[in-house]
């Protein structure tokens, strides 16, 4: 069964969700997971990808743009993932879809932003309406990014 992790951000920081999403992706990669982050557009895509890459001066996180058809341990996409995209998935994209169930761990991040509230509401309904194993994690705003 796929686990649903909603990680809560006492932040309203437009920028909140993308450094926690790091240090959840650095966490998922020395766990030795393979990573999709889903972003909401293309222009999107590449802020996190600038993100991650700079992540932390002491860490290297391997990722890698989905249109490069690379494969690297973290991919970072705007478009439903292919089938091989199947162990963890950071869903920035603030929208659910039927091919999260073949995953086998999904990362929400919450952030306190009024709309990026209701959308993660709306995402708790959507995953325990289908019966999707729902946690909350309380996270603190990590400083070194």
């Amino acid at each position: 069964m796929t686990r649903v992790g909603f990680y809560v951000v006492q932040s309203d920081d437009t920028l909140a969700s993308h450094r926690v999403a790091a240090v959840l992706a650095e966490k998922a990669l020395n766990r030795g997971h393979r990573i999709f982050v889903l972003a909401r557009d293309e222009s999107h895509a590449q802020e996190l990808y600038d993100i991650f890459w700079s992540f932390r001066h002491d860490a290297f996180l391997p990722v890698s743009l989905w249109h490069e058809r690379a494969t690297s341990a973290i991919v970072i996409g705007h478009s439903n993932p292919t089938p091989e995209h199947h162990d963890c998935l950071i869903n920035l994209s603030m929208t659910t879809d039927n091919f999260a169930s073949r995953f086998q761990r999904i990362v929400e991040i919450v952030t306190q932003q009024a709309h990026h509230l209701e959308a993660m509401r709306d995402a708790w309904r959507w995953y325990k309406h289908r019966g999707f194993a729902l946690e909350k994690h309380d996270v603190a705003l990590p400083n070194h990014v």
